[in-house]
């Protein structure tokens, strides 16, 4: 019983805070055309930006599309020379894809972008709701955590 009485203010949160994530990128989205890149062709190379290099298949995984897409996204970003096709150096059978620097700097510009376009609101807020929101953003953290990766906190 007191898991369920829990569950709907739970419930209520979580749609709140999922509301606010997708109204907060799709706002700072509009940066991103600012790197001349389409909002797929972005998330591929901050994939790879972030995590590294990786298999085609780990990256289609990670985006959540099909081999044949990846595919495309990534001839694209090759062609512009933000990625590139590397050997694994552990299996030379094995080919991965990685973010060449011109692709880092351009993601980075465009983080940059974002990010200050963020700071401008929240440097809005006064100083008590600014360390809120801060505090709400380790809490987010901590419930991914718990949600996505199943560990305890």
């Amino acid at each position: 019983m007191e898991t369920r009485s829990r569950q709907a203010p739970a419930r209520a949160v979580a749609d709140r805070v999922h509301s606010a994530a997708i109204h907060l990128l799709r706002r700072l989205r509009v940066e991103d055309k600012a790197m001349g890149l389409t909002a797929p062709r972005a998330s591929v190379l901050s994939v790879l930006v972030f995590r590294g290099p990786v298999t085609m298949s780990a990256l289609a995984e990670a985006e959540q599309v099909r081999p044949p897409t990846i595919t495309r996204l990534v001839d694209g970003l090759e062609r512009r020379g933000l990625l590139r096709r590397v050997g694994d150096r552990d299996d030379g059978r094995v080919q991965l894809v990685e973010a060449t620097p011109a692709g880092k700097r351009l993601l980075q510009k465009g983080r940059a972008r974002r990010v200050e376009r963020f700071a401008r609101g929240v440097a809005r807020l006064s100083t008590d709701d600014q360390r809120v929101l801060a505090r709400a953003a380790d809490l987010m953290e901590k419930a991914l955590l718990v949600t996505f990766d199943g560990l305890a906190p």
